[in-house]
């Protein structure tokens, strides 16, 4: 008779898991021993292999499904002989002594009329069973359904369902493909921002949203756990020299144009914003925001600058570092932090950003380590710039030089990534003209 496969239990505190790859596919022949799919733990995605010989009957868990309990039926193996009409699916049950829900599972398409040689039926109009799952929020599809829109883009709530209680199947897809019923206009995607992202400060269309997977959740969970608050940090400092840039910075303030002030000077921090924009397009991972659904990747280096004001520190937003130059930059930061002190920057220059950067060099501090500014996933702190001995080709010399604290959201920024970024940057601090490329 024929044989469920079930979800296997791969540790012993393992409930449920996701089913993230399948092998094989229904008619293929299997052996004992043979990788068939590949299911995702909390901890890591590990291969399942069969335990008995024979053929994919059907595949009850699609790729990418969540949540599937261990020991509940995802697949159906045919011993020789046996095909698909043999499969009793409510007679295998749902690994908890419950039948199997087929809505669930990839469904044999009812045939049409024409098969038989009879004229269609009219289609009814979608049933009302069809139109209040609407309303609630449920669509009720066959998986092969849901399958196909999904590939062709089709919207399934402007669908309608010939199927039992008015459920979308493949001939429904089928038709409204051919109506062009339903199908999504290419020049204006739809954009969904996960749930726990607030629009006002990341519109969907700024970020590539990544979807979570097991082992990121429970990184972020047992780290936020351990650590007993909010964030988990951790700092990763690097030392830059800055003869290179003090020189370039005198070249450029000695020879630019004079404002209306008759006065232009770059500063060193001015230098320091725009390699950390270059370094977070270099490290793309490191400008990022961690979410419960998923893992913001930002498209642009918003970099919001620390500025002390009475009663508090407040960071104005250089957006879009990476597209501007060293004067754009040092206008738009000289502007922001004097409205700062006087408490007129507008909720928009001060809200959101991808990236945060200290400096308390000006003060002499050398070195110290920022805590992350939320919903950024790090911050760098820069210290003074001093001279020390260095050692090169195995003689002592004297060079200026920076030490930089890089505080990372361990949940999204893990330390080779921090690494990552901090080797960037310290290449466009010690060559400047890299900036330019």
């Amino acid at each position: 008779m024929p044989t469920p496969i079930l979800m296997p239990a791969l540790s012993p505190t393992m409930e449920e898991g996701t089913l993230a790859k399948w092998n094989v596919k229904e008619g293929d022949t299997v052996s004992s021993g043979d990788v068939i799919a590949e299911i995702e733990t909390d901890k890591a995605t590990m291969e399942v292999e069969a335990v008995d010989e024979g053929t994919v009957g059907k595949i009850l868990i699609g790729e990418g499904t969540e949540g599937v309990k261990v020991n509940a039926p995802i697949a159906v193996l045919l011993e020789d002989g046996e095909t698909a009409d043999d499969i009793d699916l409510a007679a295998m049950g749902d690994g908890n002594g419950g039948g199997t829900d087929v809505s669930d599972a990839p469904e044999e398409e009812p045939k049409s009329d024409e098969a038989n040689g009879a004229a269609p039926a009219p289609q009814a109009k979608a049933p009302a069973t069809q139109e209040a799952a609407k309303s609630t929020g449920r669509i009720l599809a066959s998986p092969l359904a849901k399958r196909v829109a999904r590939q062709e883009g089709l919207d399934l709530s402007a669908v309608n369902g010939s199927g039992p209680r008015g459920r979308i199947v493949k001939r429904d897809i089928e038709k409204a493909l051919k109506e062009g019923t339903g199908k999504a206009s290419a020049a204006t995607p739809t954009l969904i921002a996960p749930a726990s992202v607030d629009a006002r400060l990341y519109p969907p269309e700024s970020y590539e949203a990544v979807k979570l997977d097991g082992m990121r959740k429970i990184i972020a969970k047992r780290l936020t756990q351990s650590f007993n608050q909010e964030v988990p940090h951790f700092p990763l400092n690097i030392d830059c020299e800055l003869d290179n840039l003090l020189s370039a910075r005198a070249r450029i303030n000695a020879t630019s144009p004079k404002d209306g002030d008759g006065v232009f000077k770059l500063s060193v921090n001015d230098f320091i914003l725009k390699a950390s924009a270059m370094a977070l397009k270099a490290v793309p991972a490191a400008n990022a925001t961690y979410t419960d659904e998923a893992i913001l990747l930002h498209k642009h280096a918003d970099i919001g600058v620390a500025v002390a004001i009475d009663g508090g520190l407040i960071t104005p937003i250089v957006w879009k570092a990476e597209e501007k130059g060293l004067k754009q930059i040092s206008e738009e930061v000289k502007d922001m932090a004097s409205r700062a002190k006087n408490r007129k920057l507008k909720p928009e220059e001060y809200q959101g950003g991808t990236f945060s950067v200290s400096n308390l060099g000006m003060f002499g501090i050398t070195s110290f380590s920022s805590i992350v500014n939320q919903p950024q996933g790090a911050i760098m702190s820069v210290g003074a710039g001093e001279q020390r001995v260095v050692v090169k080709d195995g003689e002592m010399e004297i060079a200026t030089v920076m030490t930089v604290t890089l505080t990372c959201d361990h949940r999204v920024v893990d330390g080779a990534v921090g690494a990552q970024f901090l080797g960037a940057f310290r290449s466009f601090i010690e060559e400047p003209a890299a900036m330019l490329l």
